[in-house]
C-alpha cells in the first residue's frame, strides 16, 4: 500500500469515528430529552427558585389575672464574613467599630475589641461567631454600627436568628409552666403544644441579579398559636415556694411538693416542686406531686370513709387502741406515741393512731378485703387524676388477686402502707371533703384564647359526685377539724381563723431505699376556713436519712400555717375581706403594731409630724405603739408574758432565740435577717419541747 493510499484509508477511520460519535450524541440527547427532561428541567428551575418555610408565632402563656407566664423572644448569632469586607471600609470604619462593641455590652474594651477584630479580618475569616443569643433590642443598635450597616455583602454581617421562650418569672412554676425548644418541650408547652405552635406557612423565591425576591401569590401565611390561660396564682405561687424551700434548705430534705387547690372548681392555684440538685440548692426538677409514693397517715380518710359509708361505726363510737400496738398475722401495728386506749374513732383519727385504725380496718374488712378495696376504687385512687399536665404516674392500689396480698395488707393498708397514690390523689381526697362531698377533677388551664378571645374553655368537672352522705361528710369534717384543734395539728391553729385535715408520717422504701435506710415522708394536707373552706392545701416533704425532724405535724404542718397565713392576711388569691374577720376575732383586744425600737418609732413619728413620749429607757431596745386610755400615742415596752408564744416578728435571730428557748420551744432558723414570720400563733399556749419554725428576711 503507497503512502497517499495509506493516508486516505485513516481519513475515513477517523471520519467514520467522528461520525459515529456524533450518532451516539444525538442518540443519547434524544433518550435524555425522553426519559430524563422533565425532571432535568424541574432541576434547572430549582437552581432559581426555592421554597422558604414562613415560621409561625408560637402563642403565650397567661394566668388569669393576666399576666405573661411564658413568650417567645426573638434573639440573634451574629457571625462576620471578614471575606466580604473591602480594605477601604475595613481600616476607615473598625475604630469605630471597636468603640460601638465596648459599649454595647462592656465586656471587653475598646482596644480588646480592636485587636480581636484586626485579627480575624487578617485571617480572612468568613464565619466568624461575634455574639450569640443577642436579645432584638441590642440586634437593633448592632446591626446599624460601622462596617455592619454595609449589610452582608459588603460589611459582612450575619445575622441568624432564633426564637427562646422566656418566662417572665424566671424559676417559678417552671416545672408546671415547662420549658420548649424545637423538639423539646415539657410541661404546659408538652401538654398544649398543638394549640401553641400554629401552623408553618411558605412562599416561593426566586433568585434575580443575585437576590432571592419572593413571587408575588406564592405565600401561604402561617397561623399563628393560640394562647393559653392557665388557673396558677403568681402570688400563691410565690408564697408556697418561698415557704417549701425555707423549710427543705433549713432541714436538708430529699425534696418537697406543695399543692394549692380551688376547694369549689378543682383549680391548681399553685404547684410547687422542689428537690436538692448536685449544690445542695433546691430547684424544679422533677414533679414530685405526680409521683406516687406510700401516703402514710392521711390516707386514714379512706379507711374512715369506707367505714362510714358501709355503716359499720360512727365516729362517736369507742375503739380500745390497746396501748398502740396490736398484731396482725406475724407483724405487730404500732402507734409512733404508745399509751392509747378506749376513745372516740374521731379522737384515734385527731392522734393518729395506726392501731385503732388498723384494727377497725381488719374488724370489719378481713372476711371481704375486696369491700375495702372497692371503695379505693370508687374513689378513683387506682386511677391516675386526669390534670391536664404530662408526666403523671399511675397509683399502686392492690387487692387479694395480686400476689403480694398478705394477711397484714389490709391492715396496713388502712394506715396508708402498701399502697401508693400521688399528693394530687391525697389532695383531691381532702378537697372532696372540703367541698360537702364533690370530688373535683384538677385541672390547670381554663381557656384558649386567639386574638385576646376565648376559642375554648374549660369548667370544672366533678369525679365523684358524692364521696359520701351528707351525714358522713359532716363526720369527717369533725373528725379532720379535731386534727388541728387538739391532735397531732394543733401547732397550727390560728387565732383568726379555722383549719382543718391531717397530719402523715410515712417510713420511706422506695426506688432502691429500704425501711432501714431512715427516710420518712411527712405530709400534712388540710383546708380553711373549716367552715366555708376557699383552698386546701397539700404538703409532702421527704427528710433527709436519720433525720431529727421527720413527723408531718412538725415539718409539713407549719408549712400549711405559714401558706395559709399569707393568703389569708395578704388578700392572695382573691380573699375577700380578711382584715374584717382579723378585727372580729380580735374584737376583745387592742391590735398593736409591729414591734420595732424605741428609736426607730420616734424617727418614724417625727416624719409625720408627731412627737410620741417613750415609756423605754433604752432607744435601741424593742418596744410597741399603743394608745392609752386618753387616746393618745404611747412608746412602751415590749411586754413578753411567761406561758405564752411570744411575738418575735421584726426582732433579730439573737434576741429571738434567746425569748422562745427560755419559754422550752425547739427553734428552726429558715433563712436570714430578722424574723419575718413565726409557725406558732403568738399568745397560744406554750407546749414545752415544741417546734416553732422561724421565717427570717
Amino acid at each position: 500500500m503507497d503512502v497517499k493510499k495509506d493516508i486516505r484509508f485513516r481519513v475515513y477511520i477517523a471520519f467514520t469515528c467522528i461520525c459515529l460519535l456524533g450518532v451516539a450524541i444525538l442518540v443519547k440527547a434524544a433518550m435524555i430529552q425522553v426519559r430524563e427532561g422533565e425532571e432535568l428541567r424541574n432541576a434547572a428551575k430549582e437552581v432559581h427558585t426555592r421554597n422558604m418555610p414562613l415560621q409561625a408565632e408560637r402563642g403565650n402563656i397567661y394566668n388569669e389575672d393576666g399576666l405573661l407566664l411564658s413568650s417567645s423572644v426573638p434573639q440573634f448569632n451574629i457571625h462576620v464574613d471578614f471575606s466580604a469586607i473591602t480594605p477601604k471600609i475595613f481600616n476607615k470604619e473598625v475604630d469605630s467599630l471597636a468603640l460601638c462593641l465596648s459599649h454595647l455590652y462592656n465586656d471587653m474594651t475598646e482596644g480588646e475589641y480592636r485587636k480581636e477584630l484586626q485579627e480575624a479580618y487578617d485571617n480572612q475569616e468568613m464565619y466568624y461567631q461575634l455574639f450569640r443569643h443577642l436579645p432584638y433590642d441590642k440586634y437593633e443598635q448592632l446591626r446599624y454600627f460601622p462596617i455592619f450597616r454595609h449589610g452582608k455583602g459588603s460589611g459582612g454581617f450575619i445575622a441568624e436568628p432564633e426564637v427562646k421562650r422566656k418566662n417572665p418569672y424566671e424559676t417559678l412554676a417552671t416545672s408546671i409552666i415547662g420549658t420548649w425548644r424545637p423538639g423539646m418541650a415539657i410541661g404546659l408547652e408538652a401538654t398544649y403544644d398543638n394549640s401553641l405552635k400554629g401552623t408553618d406557612g411558605s412562599r416561593i423565591e426566586q433568585k434575580t441579579t443575585g437576590t432571592w425576591m419572593p413571587i408575588e401569590g406564592s405565600e401561604e401565611e402561617a397561623v399563628n398559636g393560640k394562647d393559653i390561660v392557665t388557673t396558677l396564682d403568681m402570688g400563691i405561687q410565690d408564697v408556697a415556694e418561698h415557704v417549701l424551700y425555707g423549710v427543705l434548705k433549713n432541714e436538708k430534705c430529699e425534696y418537697g411538693t406543695c399543692i394549692v387547690m380551688e376547694v369549689n372548681t378543682g383549680k391548681i392555684r399553685a404547684m410547687v416542686n422542689l428537690g436538692r440538685d448536685s449544690t445542695g440548692d433546691y430547684t424544679e426538677q422533677r414533679n414530685y406531686a405526680l409521683m406516687p409514693t406510700e401516703p402514710g397517715s392521711t390516707f386514714k380518710l379512706v379507711t374512715l370513709i369506707s367505714l362510714l359509708n358501709d355503716k359499720y361505726v360512727t365516729v362517736d363510737d369507742i375503739i380500745d387502741a390497746e396501748g398502740g400496738q396490736i398484731r396482725f398475722g406475724n407483724r405487730v401495728m404500732r402507734d409512733s406515741h404508745l399509751g392509747l386506749h378506749a376513745m372516740p374513732i374521731w379522737k384515734a383519727f385527731a392522734e393518729s393512731s395506726n392501731a385503732a385504725m388498723a384494727k377497725l380496718a381488719n374488724t370489719y374488712y378481713y372476711k371481704d378485703p375486696d369491700q375495702f378495696v372497692g371503695h379505693l376504687r370508687k374513689l378513683h385512687l387506682d386511677k391516675k387524676t386526669g390534670i391536664d399536665l404530662g408526666g403523671e404516674y399511675r397509683s399502686n392500689v392492690k387487692g387479694p388477686e395480686n400476689r403480694s396480698w398478705s394477711q397484714t395488707s389490709l391492715p396496713w393498708m388502712a394506715t396508708g402502707y402498701e399502697v401508693q397514690i400521688t399528693p394530687l390523689h391525697t389532695c383531691m381526697l381532702y378537697n372532696s371533703i372540703a367541698n360537702n362531698g364533690k370530688m373535683m377533677k384538677p385541672y390547670l388551664v381554663s381557656s384558649i384564647r386567639e386574638y385576646g378571645k376565648d376559642v375554648q374553655t374549660f369548667s370544672p368537672v366533678t369525679v365523684v359526685e358524692q364521696v359520701g352522705s351528707p351525714a358522713v361528710v359532716e363526720q369527717l369534717k369533725r373528725c379532720t377539724q379535731a386534727v388541728v384543734r387538739e391532735g397531732t395539728a394543733k401547732n397550727i391553729s390560728s387565732p383568726f381563723y379555722t383549719i382543718a385535715g391531717k397530719t402523715g408520717t410515712a417510713q420511706v422504701a422506695d426506688k432502691g431505699i429500704t425501711y432501714r435506710d431512715g427516710y420518712y415522708q411527712g405530709s400534712f394536707v388540710g383546708y380553711f376556713p373549716a367552715e366555708k373552706p376557699k383552698y386546701t392545701i397539700c404538703v409532702v416533704i421527704r427528710t433527709r436519712p436519720h433525720s431529727n425532724i421527720y413527723y408531718g405535724g412538725a415539718v409539713a404542718a407549719p408549712v400549711f400555717r405559714m401558706i395559709a397565713d399569707k393568703i389569708f392576711a395578704g388578700n392572695i388569691g382573691g380573699w375577700d375581706g380578711p382584715l374584717d374577720s382579723v378585727a372580729k376575732n380580735a374584737a376583745d383586744s387592742k391590735i398593736p403594731a409591729l414591734q420595732a425600737t424605741v428609736r426607730n418609732y420616734q424617727t418614724l413619728l417625727q416624719a409625720v409630724g408627731m412627737q410620741v413620749p417613750a415609756q423605754a429607757e433604752q432607744p435601741g431596745s424593742f418596744a410597741q405603739l399603743y394608745t392609752d386610755t386618753t387616746k393618745k400615742m404611747v412608746i412602751r415596752p415590749r411586754q413578753v408574758y411567761y406561758g405564752n408564744v411570744p411575738d418575735v416578728t421584726g426582732m433579730g435571730l439573737k434576741d429571738a432565740v434567746y425569748l422562745l428557748e427560755q419559754e422550752g420551744l425547739q427553734v428552726q432558723i429558715a433563712g436570714r435577717g430578722r424574723v419575718r414570720q413565726q409557725s406558732l400563733t403568738p399568745g397560744t399556749k406554750v407546749v414545752k419541747g415544741e417546734n416553732i419554725i422561724l421565717q427570717l428576711s
